[in-house]
């Protein structure tokens, strides 16, 4: 079976596959334009977020087997025109899942602590305490939004912060536990100290948390978002900010991040007042790029990739 990769994953899931008797090549200068001749003889695609799978690709691979995504969202790819054609999609939300739980954990401690100010200040000569006093998360709740792999580790995280954890998910119930109640947006919306999102980006997602939305919320909340970047809609986000309707945020990922999310595509006023704003700390998409998922991620869609062995049928799933 001919595997091409159209973005680079860690290097043992092609070692692995060669092994495996797959032949496997590293697709050079791939881009929207020469998509359908570079991957024309593809049996297998594995790819992160370097192009869209539109269903207009797709018909132009008649050998395609499967796709396996390098990480957990999908919306780069056609996912049910693919399932129609037969085409297995696989992804490895398992893999990345503790090192977002970790790093949204790392940025709400920061933001309510005033770490990242407060190391700049120390390395500029400015010694102030009282102005840098931070709160605690003992005693506060968390709301969750979306409780799949990435929602249920950040709340066995949460679980040793003595705090009240409400999730909700609009595809998932009965999964309430000692550790997470299963609750509604109302109740969320009624007690919530944090809201963390943990949702794919879709069309019920897309600009999910607006000014509207935060407005419905008793107190004033910090807000984190390790999913996506349209996910929030940030001239909604720095409105709350200037009302105090939410007290912080902590941003993995931006609303206008390019498609391949390695750069933003460009840096309107709106981004300035967000960068300028003290209320908000960032890093660049990397809440699920640590070493350790990298590996995980691949072996993971090594095992996957080589169960469609055993099936006599590609099928026509989404796992």
């Amino acid at each position: 079976m001919k595997v091409i990769f159209a973005d680079t994953a860690h290097a043992s899931l092609m070692e692995r596959l060669t092994s495996a008797g797959f032949s496997c090549s590293l697709a050079e200068g791939l881009n929207e334009a020469n998509a359908h001749m570079v991957l024309s003889q593809a049996e297998g695609i594995v790819i992160r977020s370097k192009i869209k799978l539109t269903a207009e690709l797709l018909d132009q691979l008649p050998g395609l087997r499967f796709i396996a995504r390098v990480g957990a969202g999908m919306e780069n790819i056609a996912v049910e025109y693919a399932a129609a054609r037969g085409i297995r999609c696989l992804h490895a939300p398992e893999g990345n899942r503790n090192a977002v739980a970790e790093h949204a954990l790392g940025m709400l401690l920061a933001l309510m602590n005033n770490l990242i100010r407060a190391d700049r200040e120390v390395r500029q000569g400015i010694w102030l305490r009282e102005q840098n006093r931070g709160h605690e998360l003992a005693g506060r709740t968390i709301g969750l939004i979306g409780y799949g792999n990435t929602g249920a580790a950040f709340a066995k995280r949460l679980a040793g912060f003595d705090v009240k954890i409400l999730a909700y998910d609009k595809y998932k119930t009965g999964f309430s536990s000692h550790q997470v109640q299963e609750s509604s947006m109302n109740e969320i919306f009624e007690h919530a100290d944090v809201l963390s999102l943990h949702v794919p980006l879709a069309d019920d997602t897309r600009n999910l948390v607006n000014i509207d939305l935060l407005g419905k919320f008793k107190k004033p909340v910090y807000l984190i978002n390790t999913s996506r970047g349209p996910c929030v809609d940030t001239f909604g986000l720095l409105e709350a900010l200037d009302k105090g309707i939410v007290a912080g945020a902590a941003l993995d990922v931006l609303e206008f991040e390019s498609t391949s999310f390695e750069s933003v595509k460009s840096v309107p006023d709106v981004y300035k007042r967000l960068f300028a704003s003290e209320k908000v700390i960032l890093s660049p998409h990397i809440a699920g790029w640590t070493f350790e998922s990298n590996q995980r991620m691949a072996d993971i869609l090594f095992e996957k990739i080589m169960q469609l062995r055993l099936l006599p049928d590609i099928g026509n799933r989404t796992d």
